[in-house]
C-alpha cells in the first residue's frame, strides 16, 4: 500500500480523535475563568483571574489566531497536513468559542461587581457622580490626564489614524441638540499607560468608589470639544487587537539588527484579527470603524461589555475586605465526566 495514502488516513483519524492546538488552548484559558467564577476564592483575586484571562486572549488573537490568517495564503493540502483541519473552519470554530466565553465573562464580572457591592465597593461611571465627586475627577483631569488627550476626528474620504495595538479607544458620536441631521465621529486613545486605568474617588457614607480612566475622559468630554459647538456626545469604548507575528527578512544583504528592526517595524502594520467592542455603541459610529478598519463577516467581530482591556484589572486597588472564607475549596468536574464521584 502507497505510504502517502496510509499517511492521509492517519491524518484523518487524527482530525477526529483530536482538537486542534488551538481550541485545546481556549479550553485551557476557560479554567483560568473558571477560577474566578469560584466564589471560594477571595474576590480580589477573582478580580485578577478575570486580568489575566483577559490578558491570555489578546495575546492568542495576536499571535495563534494571525498565524492562522497566515496559513490561509499557503496550499490546502500543506495547511491540511500542518493543522489536520482547514484553517477556516477552526477560525469559525475560535469565534464561536471565544463568544460564549465572553458571554461566560460577562456573567461572572456582573456577579462579582454585586459581590463587590455587598461589601460597599462600588465603580462609578460618570453619570452616577455626585457634585463633590465631579469637581475631584475635574481637578484630576485637568492636573494629570489632559495632556495626555488626542481628539482625532474622523473623516469619510481620509484613510484610519494608526490605532495602536493594545490600547483601549473611545468612539465619539457628536451631536447637536437643535440639529439632529448633523453629526461627526470621533476617537480618543484612553492614556492608560501614562496616568493609570483606576482613579479612587473621595470615601462618601463609608464607600469605597472607584472610577475608571476612560469614564473620567467621558465625563469631561464637553469640555474636550467645546471648540466645535456639540452638546451631545455618545462614547463607548472599543479595542483592536493586530497581528503581532515576527517577521524576519531572508535578505543575505541585510544586517540581523537592520532584519529586527525591520521586524519590529512592521509590526505596527498588521492587520486587525480581533474588533471588541461595546455592544451599546452608536450604530453609525460601528459601521464606521469597521468599514475603515476593512472587517468583514470572517473577521473576529465581538461586541462585549462596557469595559475592555480588563488586563488592568490585574492591577486593580487593594480596597475590597475581604470575608473570611468557611467553605472549602472543592475540584471542579469536567461536564463530561460523572458528576458522582463516589
Amino acid at each position: 500500500m502507497n505510504i502517502f495514502i496510509i499517511f492521509e488516513a492517519l491524518l484523518n483519524i487524527m482530525a477526529n480523535l483530536f482538537n486542534p492546538r488551538d481550541i485545546t488552548w481556549l479550553s485551557f484559558n476557560e479554567r483560568v475563568l473558571q477560577e474566578a467564577m469560584d466564589e471560594t476564592v477571595p474576590l480580589h483575586t477573582r478580580i485578577k483571574f478575570l486580568g489575566i484571562f483577559s490578558n491570555n486572549l489578546d495575546e492568542f488573537f495576536r499571535v495563534r489566531v494571525a498565524g492562522l490568517r497566515r496559513t490561509m495564503d499557503f496550499k490546502e493540502k500543506i495547511v491540511h497536513d500542518a493543522f489536520f483541519d482547514a484553517p477556516n473552519k477552526i477560525l469559525a470554530q475560535i469565534n464561536d468559542i471565544a463568544i460564549e466565553q465572553q458571554k461566560t465573562f460577562n456573567k461572572t464580572w456582573k456577579h462579582i461587581q454585586k459581590e463587590m457591592a455587598d461589601r460597599k465597593v462600588f465603580i462609578l461611571s460618570a453619570e452616577d457622580l455626585s457634585a463633590k465627586q465631579k469637581e475631584f475627577v475635574k481637578k484630576y483631569f485637568d492636573e494629570v490626564v489632559e495632556s495626555h488627550i488626542v481628539p482625532i476626528l474622523l473623516d469619510e474620504n481620509k484613510n484610519m489614524p494608526y490605532l495602536r495595538d493594545k490600547s483601549l479607544y473611545l468612539g465619539i458620536a457628536l451631536r447637536k441638540k437643535d440639529w439632529m441631521y448633523e453629526s461627526k465621529y470621533a476617537i480618543i486613545e484612553i492614556p492608560s499607560r501614562f496616568v493609570g486605568r483606576f482613579l479612587i474617588l473621595p470615601d462618601e457614607e463609608d464607600k469605597k468608589q472607584v472610577i475608571l480612566l476612560e469614564d473620567v475622559v467621558r465625563a469631561m468630554l464637553p469640555e474636550i470639544f467645546n471648540f466645535l459647538g456639540f452638546d451631545e456626545f455618545e462614547a463607548h469604548a472599543f479595542k483592536v487587537t493586530k497581528d503581532a507575528e515576527f517577521d524576519i527578512d531572508n535578505d543575505i544583504n541585510t544586517t540581523l539588527a537592520d532584519k529586527i528592526e525591520k521586524g519590529i517595524k512592521n509590526r505596527r502594520k498588521g492587520r486587525p484579527t480581533r474588533f471588541t467592542f461595546d455592544k451599546n455603541m452608536d450604530k453609525a459610529v460601528l459601521e464606521f470603524l469597521i468599514r475603515k478598519l476593512h472587517l468583514t463577516k470572517k473577521d473576529s467581530i465581538i461586541p462585549s461589555g462596557k469595559i475592555h482591556n480588563f488586563k488592568h484589572f490585574m492591577d486593580f486597588p487593594d480596597i475590597i475586605p475581604e470575608k473570611h472564607l468557611t467553605q472549602q475549596r472543592r475540584p471542579f468536574l469536567h461536564p463530561k465526566f460523572p458528576n458522582d464521584t463516589e
